[in-house]
C-alpha cells in the first residue's frame, strides 16, 4: 500500500547571471526550478564559452525529462535521481567525444526533489546545497568535489589556506569528464519552514556560509534574497557566473518582511576538472577544523540495504532512462558478471564481452543499424512515427527492436513490450544464439519495459533466460556445473 504524500506549500525564486568578468562573456550556468513537481537543480558548466553552456544545459534537460516521466508517488526517487544524473553524465561524455569543439566540456550538478516533507538530494562537483532550519541554523548538505576541499577534509589543509590556494577552483569530479561518475545522494526529513539554497560557486566564492545564513534569515521575500546575493557578488567583483535557487517549504522562515535589502542590479578562469586528483602540499602540517563550522545536524537513521532484486531492477531501469548506445549491453554485462560470481563463488571473474549482433553481418548493415539506433536515442518520438509503417510487414528483428526502444524511450512501455516480444520471436526463428548481444539486450529492455508497466511476469521470464545463459557461461569458463536457477 502506498503511503499518502502530505501536500506541502513550496515557494521558490532563482537568479542566474554571467557576472562581471570579461573572461566569461556568456553565462555557462543553468538551473531548474519547478515547485509544482518539486524538482530543482543548478549546473555550473566547465570547458569554455560554448562547451560549458552545452554541458550544463544538457544536465538540466536530462534531469527535467527524467522527473517529468516519474509515474507514481511510490517510485524510488533516490534511484531516479541517480539514474538521471548518470544518464546526463553519459550524454555529455558522448557529445564531448563526438564533437571536437565540445571536447573539454563538463558540468557540476546539484539537485533537490521534494515530496511532501521528504527531500532527496543529488550532487556532483563543487556547486552546493544548503539547508536553513526554521530556527535559522544553516547546514551545508554537500561536500565539494574539489582538490582543496578534499585536502581540508583529509586534514592536510586549513579552510583559510584552501580559500586562497591557486587550485581552489579545480574540481575533482564532474559530469561528462569520464565515462562513469560517482553521485553523492542523500535523503532528509524536512521541517515546515525550512529553506534550501542550491548555488554555483560564483555565489560561494564571494559570500561565506555565515553571511548566506544572515541574508536568508533576514527576509521572507525569496526574490529579495536572490537580489541581495547578486548585489553582494557584484560588489565583490562577480568573478564567475553566479546562480542561486531558493526553495522554502511550508510556512515562512526569517523576518516577516524585507529588511532593507538592496534592489536588484542591472545585468549580464573556468573551474578546471582534475581527473588525476594530484596531491596538494599544504605550506605546513596542520590539524584543521571542519570546513564548515555550523550547527551539527543529528544523523538520519541508515537507509536499509536494497535487496538484490532492487539492485537488478535499478540496472534495468537505468536503460529505460538512458538513450545511449550500448547502455543496455553494458548493464547486461554487469548483470552477467554479478550473477556468474554468485553462481560460481570459487571461479575467477572473467571480463564480460558480448558478441556483436548476428543480425548485422556486414559493416554497412552494422553502420546503418548504429546510425538508426543513435537517431532513436536522440529523437525517440520522431522515430516511433518513422518506424511504425515498417514494422507490420518487416521480419527484420533489428527494426522491431529499434521500434520498441523508441517506444520505451518515448514513454510507451506497454507498446514497447509487444515490439520486444516480436524481436525475440524473429531471432528465435532465425536460430540466433541466446548469447547473441541483440538477444540479450532485448531481454534486458523487455524487463525494463515490464518494470515501467508494472508487469512483472516478463521481468521474471527475462531473469530466468539470463540465468540459463549465465549457467552456460560458468560451465564454459571452468566453474563447473552451476546450481539450478531458482523458480
Amino acid at each position: 500500500m502506498n503511503e499518502a504524500i502530505e501536500t506541502v506549500k513550496v515557494q521558490a525564486a532563482a537568479i542566474s547571471d554571467r557576472g562581471l568578468s570579461d573572461k566569461r562573456p556568456l553565462n555557462e550556468d543553468s538551473f531548474l526550478s519547478d515547485p509544482a513537481r518539486g524538482i530543482f537543480a543548478v549546473a555550473d558548466g566547465v570547458g569554455g564559452t560554448q562547451a560549458g553552456e552545452v554541458a550544463s544545459q544538457t544536465a538540466i534537460e536530462v534531469l527535467d525529462e527524467a522527473f517529468r516521466h516519474q509515474l507514481t508517488a511510490s517510485d524510488d526517487v533516490e534511484d531516479l535521481m541517480e539514474l538521471a544524473i548518470q544518464r546526463a553524465n553519459t550524454s555529455i561524455y558522448q557529445m564531448a567525444r563526438e564533437h571536437p569543439k565540445l571536447a573539454t566540456m563538463a558540468t557540476t550538478i546539484v539537485a533537490l526533489h521534494l515530496s511532501g516533507k521528504r527531500a532527496t538530494l543529488g550532487h556532483v562537483g563543487d556547486s552546493r546545497i544548503y539547508r536553513v532550519s526554521p530556527q535559522g541554523q544553516i547546514f551545508r548538505e554537500t561536500d565539494d568535489h574539489s582538490i582543496v576541499e578534499e585536502e581540508v577534509r583529509a586534514g592536510r589543509m586549513t579552510p583559510e589556506q584552501a580559500a586562497t590556494h591557486p587550485s581552489r577552483n579545480v574540481i575533482s569530479r564532474a559530469l561528462g569528464a569520464e565515462a562513469t561518475v560517482e553521485v553523492d545522494l542523500k535523503e532528509l526529513e524536512v521541517e515546515d519552514g525550512t529553506t534550501f539554497l542550491l548555488c554555483s560557486d560564483g555565489i560561494t566564492r564571494h559570500i561565506p556560509d555565515h553571511e548566506l545564513q544572515s541574508i536568508i534569515t533576514a527576509s521572507s521575500d525569496l526574490n529579495a534574497i536572490c537580489a541581495e546575493f547578486k548585489r553582494r557578488c557584484y560588489e565583490r567583483g562577480a568573478e564567475d557566473n553566479l546562480t542561486a535557487v531558493l526553495i522554502r517549504v511550508g510556512g515562512s522562515a526569517g523576518a516577516s518582511a524585507p529588511v532593507g535589502l538592496s534592489p536588484l542590479l542591472d545585468e549580464d578562469e573556468e573551474p578546471t576538472v582534475s581527473l588525476a586528483r594530484p596531491a596538494i602540499a599544504a605550506p605546513e602540517p596542520v590539524v584543521t577544523a571542519p570546513a564548515f563550522e555550523a550547527a551539527t545536524q543529528p544523523p538520519l537513521p541508515a537507509a536499509p540495504r536494497r535487496s538484490i532484486v532492487g539492485r537488478i531492477a535499478r540496472g534495468l531501469l537505468f536503460f529505460a532512462f538512458t538513450g545511449v548506445v550500448g547502455a543496455a549491453a553494458f548493464y547486461g554485462g554487469l548483470l552477467f558478471e554479478q550473477k556468474r560470481q554468485s553462481k560460481s563463488p570459487g571461479a575467477t571473474a572473467l571480463p564480460v564481452s558480448l558478441p556483436s549482433p548476428v543480425a548485422t553481418t556486414t559493416p554497412s548493415a552494422e553502420a546503418r543499424y548504429e546510425k538508426m539506433r543513435r537517431e532513436v536515442d536522440r529523437a525517440p518520438g520522431m522515430m516511433v512515427q518513422q518506424l511504425a509503417p515498417q514494422v507490420s510487414a518487416s521480419t527484420d528483428p533489428e527494426i522491431h527492436y529499434l521500434y520498441g526502444r523508441a517506444l520505451l524511450l518515448s514513454g510507451q512501455p506497454r507498446e514497447a513490450l509487444d515490439a520486444f516480444k516480436r524481436t525475440i520471436a524473429l531471432l528465435d526463428e532465425r536460430g540466433i544464439s541466446e548469447r547473441d548481444a541483440l538477444k540479450v539486450e532485448t531481454r534486458i529492455t523487455t524487463a525494463a519495459a515490464a518494470l515501467l508497466s508494472n508487469d512483472f511476469a516478463p521481468v521474471e521470464s527475462a531473469d530466468r533466460e539470463l540465468d540459463k545463459i549465465i549457467e552456460k557461461e560458468v560451465r564454459i569458463s571452468g566453474g563447473g556445473p552451476a546450481p539450478s536457477a531458482s523458480p
